[in-house]
């Protein structure tokens, strides 16, 4: 079976911004916020204060991924530089999203250059509360007048745009909004990250946001779902029930593999982030290859 990593990250330097303000690499792949919180943000083995393209590609050797999809966000810092650096140096196993904060005050300019300077296809907003923009600005509607300059320029570009809009209960987690931007565009591929990151209590959460969102042009990433279940452990049961509730909602030509690499690594093996899902009877065959390949062909690639 083909296998796309269709949420990843790479890391010229950690950088990251959020509600605990700058988060800043202190070695071994340890990073400390600002208020003096420090995590393990990088497996040690794989990085110092970085997570390099090269590295990401010695994992999808190992694993026999064909391509990853190179998102960002305000966790690791943003990577725009980097990230299209990777992707024009190894074309052929890397495609480059990029990112800005709506706030700037020169947010049309930066999103011309990605756009049209960059060329690039795939533009993502952390706009969670957990990890993204609600954790360091004021809560704001995601299909208001923030946002809406930027998805019409996507759209017109017709690009894919990814959103984070974080986990249920959050001020971020705006399903209606989610909706209504993808009636507004109806042309432009929106994929929600995370399975929209349901945790171990959230399961009417899920399956009222599936039905909303059950739409032509919406998709589903599944990067992450075991991180958001802590502290359940592998094979995380719960996942793999959330993964088939998503499944017999909105089909399983909507949902696409993804791991959130590096983060993640620091709990699970990359192995286990595949086989919790392929070694559990929720796909056929055929399905298996539109999750882990084809839809991912579909949204990212064409």
């Amino acid at each position: 079976m083909k296998l796309i990593d269709a949420h990843a990250h790479v890391i010229e330097r950690i950088a990251g911004f959020g509600r605990k303000g700058e988060l800043r690499a202190i070695g071994n792949g340890r990073a400390r916020w600002a208020n003096g919180d420090e995590i393990q943000l990088i497996p040690a083995e794989l990085g110092d204060r970085e997570f390099t393209g090269e590295t990401l590609l010695s994992i999808m050797e190992r694993y026999g991924v064909e391509k990853a999809v190179l998102l960002q966000g305000s966790f690791y810092g943003f990577q725009n530089e980097y990230t299209y650096e990777m992707a024009e140096k190894y074309p052929e196993r890397f495609i480059a999203a990029g990112t800005l904060d709506p706030f700037c005050k020169e947010k049309d300019s930066l999103l011309e250059r990605l756009l049209n300077v960059m060329k690039l296809k795939i533009i993502k907003f952390e706009a969670s509360s957990g990890g993204g923009f609600m954790g360091y600005h004021e809560d704001f509607a995601i299909d208001g007048e923030i946002f809406d300059d930027i998805f019409s320029m996507v759209a017109k570009k017709g690009g894919t745009l990814v959103l984070d809009i974080g986990s249920p209960g959050m001020a971020s987690f705006q399903i209606k909004a989610v909706y209504n931007i993808a009636k507004k565009y109806p042309e432009m591929k929106i994929v929600i990250c995370h399975l929209l990151a349901p945790t171990l209590n959230d399961t009417l959460e899920l399956i009222n946001g599936l039905e909303t969102l059950k739409l032509e042009n919406v998709w589903f990433d599944l990067a992450a779902v075991p991180w958001n279940l802590a502290p359940e452990t592998y094979p995380y049961h719960t996942g793999r029930k959330y993964i088939k509730m998503a499944r017999d909602i909105v089909g399983a030509e909507k949902l696409i593999w993804g791991t959130d690499v590096p983060s993640v690594l620091t709990r699970e093996k990359y192995a286990n982030l595949i086989e919790y899902i392929t070694s559990a009877d929720i796909f056929s065959d055929a399905e298996l290859e539109k999750v882990f390949y084809d839809n991912a062909m579909t949204v990212y690639f064409e």
